[in-house]
């Protein structure tokens, strides 16, 4: 990969989701034939709603993550009216899709999740990063099935740990957040135990 890139790099196929900022795609860099997953925002869009901030911060923390279950973000670049973001091909798609065909997983299948989730929050909490929005939106399923962090929107660099900030998504939210409380990485542990629940009985606790 080089380090300047444009979007006459990349053949552009299929749409593999929508967000409010933007969509994501399908896309080749031509000259390795590389494949990798293009999230295309709208800078009007995320002008409008004040998240520029949000953004930087996201591509800061996301390019600087190596880890087997986290997505990795391999660059960026812009043209007048859309920013366009790098990322990992995740060919299983959304967690959350599996877990509404499957209704609920199995104890096996579960416990490698969480496994794996467990694995790569540590390495995020060793290098200081709260990730602050795990939900299953938000985890992705890679070419054999394993998990992978994805959308770091919320996440924060906060090496004093001691956040006030509420964000993420009111189900998987802990009391400390809810509250308006000060709270730290441990944030993300709460909603380790949601989603074993969520995974074991197929909705929410707090829903």
């Amino acid at each position: 990969f080089t380090t300047e890139w444009a979007l006459k790099d990349f053949d552009i196929g299929r749409p593999l989701g929508k967000g409010k900022f933007g969509s994501v795609y399908l896309a080749r860099e031509k000259s390795s034939k590389f494949i990798i997953a293009l999230k295309v925002m709208f800078k009007s869009q995320l002008q409008k709603y004040e998240v520029e901030t949000q953004l930087r911060r996201e591509i800061e923390i996301q390019s600087h993550l190596r880890h087997p279950h986290i997505l990795k973000l391999y660059g960026w670049f812009h043209d007048k009216t859309r920013i366009y973001l790098i990322l990992e091909y995740a060919p299983k798609g959304e967690l959350y899709k599996e877990l509404i065909k499957a209704t609920r997983f199995d104890d096996k299948r579960a416990a490698t999740y969480i496994y794996q989730l467990c694995v790569a929050l540590k390495y995020c909490h060793a290098n200081k990063v709260i990730h602050r929005d795990i939900k299953p939106e938000n985890l992705l399923l890679g070419f054999n099935g394993e998990l992978k962090i994805a959308d770091f929107g919320w996440s924060v660099h906060a090496p004093s740990s001691r956040r006030k900030t509420i964000c993420g998504t009111v189900d998987y939210m802990p009391p400390e957040m809810v509250e308006c409380g000060v709270y730290d990485e441990k944030v993300d542990i709460w909603t380790l135990g949601v989603l074993t629940y969520e995974f074991l009985v197929g909705k929410p606790p707090f829903e």
